[in-house]
């Protein structure tokens, strides 16, 4: 059955102390780490694209599973936080099989619930902590039917 892999942001700077715009608050060290085990998980499924919201602790997120794979982070705003569920249920119809997609603990938790709504079977515990991996299963005709999650790397 052909799958993606919905990852929220790992552990970025706390938000209240960050003073720049919040689009460029960075992973934090374990944040990093974080995102180095979750690469290192993920490039065992053979994923086929990368895709993130635009803000730098999603792709960062990202950077090491794309060094893996040598390739790049493509941006797609329609995972960007505060945007409506509607066009990520479109990304997620209209992506290839093996993609891996960066978003936020907003969007994350909304697409998941939706897709229940929809039909798919959640098969585990939910969990929406920072590095988290939602598995979305596609039948052939490309609908996601079940969902299981990973729990974050222990770092």
């Amino acid at each position: 059955m052909a799958q993606l892999y919905l990852i929220r942001h790992a552990k970025a700077g706390e938000r209240r102390l960050w003073t720049g715009d919040d689009i460029d608050r960075p992973l934090s060290k374990k944040g990093w780490k974080q995102a180095e085990l979750a690469g290192k998980r993920l490039a065992k499924s053979d994923p086929t694209a990368l895709l993130s919201s635009p803000y730098v602790r999603c792709v960062q997120t990202l950077e090491p599973l794309a060094q893996r794979m040598k390739t790049t982070v493509a941006i797609d705003d329609r995972l960007t936080e505060d945007e409506p569920i509607e066009p990520v249920l479109e990304l997620l119809a209209e992506t290839p099989n093996g993609t891996v997609l960066c978003s936020h603990g907003d969007i994350i938790p909304a697409t998941i619930q939706t897709l229940k709504k929809r039909g798919a079977s959640i098969r585990t515990p939910v969990d929406w902590r920072k590095a988290s991996v939602w598995v979305l299963k596609r039948d052939k005709r490309g609908r996601i039917v079940h969902a299981t999650v990973w729990p974050p790397p222990v770092v």
